[in-house]
């Protein structure tokens, strides 16, 4: 493995964390895209597949909304295969909102008609139906639409997990949350203003008015100006931007601090030296988690950010769009129409 590590990726691809599509003409069939070869956008195919069947666990939910996140292009890309281990053909999707269809037999929580949604751990959002896990679920909150609510669970819990479970953020302290205006962001943004922390918050130019609409106290534009010149003896860094942007965030953190990356090792011995801690997160299905966030979407004090909404057939447009990590917010596959 090379020096590189994302370790998001990590626990989605990990094995048995990919759906396999295994073809069973007896078998009911949905509309999905499938993976059948790894590689460019164009290896995503829009066709029939079998629809799968809940365990005892799990609930069939009849998707309306999945979105879009960067790592799907990571997985389709086929880069990380051998490492984690990954099979095909596979359907990729990682935030669904839908309605349960079935749920199995040990399911308590949950029953046909709900409106929920979810970070299914096995993927395969970008399908008519989908299973996840009765753990991995929560009602959806209802505020906010199928599509709204599709583009909260991947990215809200991974800021989630980084700020609160992981960094312990508090009332008082400040937060440097770096690529503020993209999907995970734009939620730790607003989940750390829940907490009474101050954000700086960096993006680039166009993204700066936006930065304060979330919640940011000081936005930086990381193409004017460096970030080190604005924030110092911070409490936390949440950092999705790696390479440069993480080698001088160690110095900006106070003695005791925290630093969250999504997408690198962090380095010990820059740690030791500035006597601060961190963590590599790996983001985990969480339906209680979600159900706390529902209710913050509720009481208004968190929104999801939907940039751009396009069918379950213009997958490829979508991946290819939130592969440019300069989309605001989430892009949204619609499945299904919002039912009345």
């Amino acid at each position: 493995m090379n020096k590189k590590f994302f370790p998001v990726v990590a626990l989605i691809l990990s094995a048995g964390a990919i759906n396999a599509v295994v073809a069973q003409t007896n078998k009911p069939m949905m509309k999905a895209i499938v993976i059948h070869q790894y590689g460019g956008p164009e290896a995503l195919k829009y066709e029939d597949a079998p629809r799968p069947e809940p365990k005892d666990n799990q609930v069939l939910v009849k998707v309306i909304a999945a979105a879009v996140n960067p790592v799907d292009a990571m997985i389709r890309s086929g880069k990380y295969a051998k490492v984690f281990g990954t099979t095909l053909p596979l359907i990729p999707g990682y935030d669904i909102a839908g309605i349960v269809e079935k749920s199995g037999a040990k399911v308590t929580r949950f029953k046909p008609g709900d409106a929920i949604y979810a970070y299914p751990m096995w993927g395969g959002g970008y399908a008519e139906y989908d299973l996840v896990d009765e753990t991995e679920t929560a009602l959806k909150p209802k505020s906010i639409n199928f599509v709204e609510a599709a583009a909260v669970p991947l990215a809200a819990l991974t800021a989630w997990q980084a700020l609160i479970d992981a960094a312990k953020l508090s009332p008082g302290q400040t937060v440097l949350i770096h690529g503020g205006s993209g999907g995970v962001g734009s939620f730790a943004i607003q989940i750390a203003k829940t907490r009474g922390a101050k954000v700086i918050a960096t993006a680039s130019t166009p993204n700066q008015e936006f930065l304060k609409q979330l919640g940011a106290d000081v936005a930086v534009d990381y193409t004017k100006q460096k970030f080190e010149d604005v924030a110092r003896d911070v409490d936390v860094v949440l950092d999705s931007v790696g390479k440069d942007t993480l080698a001088r965030s160690y110095g900006v953190v106070k003695k005791g601090g925290f630093i969250a990356t999504l997408v690198a090792r962090l380095d010990q011995a820059e740690l030791d030296k500035h006597g601060i801690r961190g963590a590599s997160i790996s983001v985990k299905p969480n339906g209680a988690q979600l159900a706390e966030i529902g209710k913050l979407i509720d009481d208004k004090k968190i929104k999801p950010i939907v940039s751009e909404v396009l069918p379950l057939t213009d997958a490829v447009k979508a991946q290819e769009q939130a592969a440019t990590h300069h989309t605001r917010g989430k892009i949204v596959l619609k499945v299904a129409e919002e039912p009345k």
